[in-house]
């Protein structure tokens, strides 16, 4: 069964960093690619990063270029969300999911597969 755990979320004050994981089980996160969405209170989920599979290739929202960084550890089959400079307006629940595809066609909100969140809370 495809399972996608975050963790490492919690609380950082403007300009901190934060690192988030996603470990997944039921494939190889080397196989398909993985994304990276967020959630604000009373907003609409919006994709924030995608890595494809293979190529290695990485995208970015444009809110979060040149802060955040996504990878992958395929012998722990986990991927990362290395998050810095971060700001009061990266405040959400963020969760990483997977539609099983090869590549990021675009960067989306939509998935077939989620993992259950982790909050990042950005505040002084």
């Amino acid at each position: 069964q495809v399972q996608l755990v975050e963790s490492g979320g919690g609380l950082v004050q403007p300009g901190g960093s934060l690192r988030l994981s996603c470990v997944a089980s039921g494939f190889s996160v080397d196989d398909y690619a993985i994304a990276w969405v967020r959630q604000a209170p009373g907003k609409e989920r919006e994709g924030i990063s995608c890595l494809s599979s293979r190529d290695g290739n990485s995208y970015y929202t444009d809110s979060v270029k040149g802060r955040f960084t996504i990878s992958r550890d395929n012998d722990k089959n986990t991927v990362y969300l290395q998050m810095d400079n971060l700001e009061p307006e990266d405040t959400a629940v963020y969760y990483c999911a997977t539609d099983l595809q090869l590549i990021c066609y675009k960067i989306r909100h939509d998935y077939d597969y989620w993992g259950q969140g982790t909050q990042v809370t950005v505040s002084s």
